[in-house]
């Protein structure tokens, strides 16, 4: 068995030790001497663990020959599995309404008192109904910003009653002001070059106040039309000396992770994105998170998906280093610039063992 499946075995284990219901509909486990599987909340006995084997589903281990247990009823949804549902549910009512339905209201559809949806929604979904509701029309006003003709148009086009509130929510909505993220680099000055290091080709580009963008690929002109694609309207200058002084800087991050100082960033996002960020620099080299210990971190336990989410949107390779989140199971997943140039950094930094390297 490897480390990492040994690994996953152990918290498995660790949670049914603990009888965790909030490991329900993540797996289910079956005992071989008895031929029965159960949640990983079920109330009966502890078997022993040398007897203990594992399952994603219940058709799985009803598939291997096993029976659900007549206690804990493993073949039926959670208590969080219903309230995931129920949540879900109300998600799509904040959705679909044009107006942003009252807490109230959706405590009517719930069947449940205002209090209790508010503590429940929170605790599913990671945010309250409002702060949802409200990360949807920051949405909306990012694709709206996209299509108007005016700021002024996409700001009612999202939603929003009153200019005056959502200027006053911009920053946090949006990482920058509405004319910036509308005029994609109107008015600025962005430095760029293209360099060449051992994942392929590599681009730096900055502003004044920092380091934009740093991409990677197998094209440079493709890495370059990119730039252009996402600061239509920037002055992009080709790279002076002093510039090429800062591209050697990043390939030096590339080839020996966690060497060098630190580059001043211009990051761009909006304010969730910017704290997936944050926290992802603050993760050392050699070291790997999953998605769902990401989210912990930052405060939105059940927030991994959208973790995710920020993660593919990050556009600083290395110096936000996005490369050290994987799979629960230790896996790796998508990376923006390629899977394999995410496993070549993680055995670079010592996180994954090299296929070369001796057992």
């Amino acid at each position: 068995m490897s480390r990492s499946n040994e690994e996953v075995r152990e918290r498995r284990l660790a949670a049914v030790r603990a009888r965790d219901p909030g490991a329900d509909g993540a797996f289910v486990y079956a005992v071989t001497t008895t031929g029965v599987y159960c949640k990983p909340s079920c109330p009966s006995r502890a078997a022993r663990e040398e007897h203990v084997v594992f399952f994603e589903a219940p058709d799985e281990a009803r598939r291997a020959g096993y029976r659900p247990c007549k206690r804990c009823k493993p073949m039926e949804p959670s208590k969080a599995e219903r309230r995931a549902a129920l949540v879900a549910s109300l998600c799509r009512v904040i959705e679909e309404r044009e107006e942003e339905p009252t807490l109230q209201e959706l405590a009517e559809l719930a069947g449940w008192s205002a209090s209790h949806l508010h503590r429940v929604f929170k605790a599913v979904a990671g945010v309250t109904p409002k702060q949802y509701a409200a990360r949807l029309r920051a949405e909306r006003v990012q694709g709206a910003l996209r299509r108007e003709d005016t700021v002024t148009e996409a700001i009612y086009s999202a939603g929003y009653n009153a200019s005056g509130r959502f200027y006053e929510q911009s920053q946090e909505v949006l990482g920058m002001t509405p004319t910036e993220f509308r005029g994609k680099g109107a008015a600025q000055r962005i430095r760029f070059a293209v360099g060449a290091c051992s994942l392929g080709a590599i681009l730096v580009a900055a502003t004044e106040r920092g380091v934009c963008a740093i991409t990677l690929g197998d094209d440079p002109e493709e890495l370059v039309h990119e730039l252009e694609r996402r600061f239509a309207r920037a002055e992009l200058v080709g790279a002076d000396a002093d510039f090429e002084a800062l591209v050697a800087q990043v390939v030096g991050m590339v080839e020996q992770p966690g060497v060098g100082r630190e580059l001043p960033l211009d990051i761009r996002g909006t304010a969730f994105q910017q704290r997936v960020w944050q926290a992802l620099r603050a993760i050392p080299a050699g070291t790997t998170v999953s998605y769902a210990e990401l989210a912990e971190a930052i405060g939105k336990p059940t927030a991994a998906r959208a973790v995710a989410g920020a993660c593919a949107a990050n556009t600083l390779a290395v110096a936000i280093p996005c490369h050290r989140v994987v799979r629960a199971d230790g896996g790796l997943s998508g990376y923006r610039w390629g899977v394999e140039r995410k496993r070549r950094l993680l055995e670079r930094e010592g996180a994954l063992r090299s296929p070369d390297s001796p057992a």
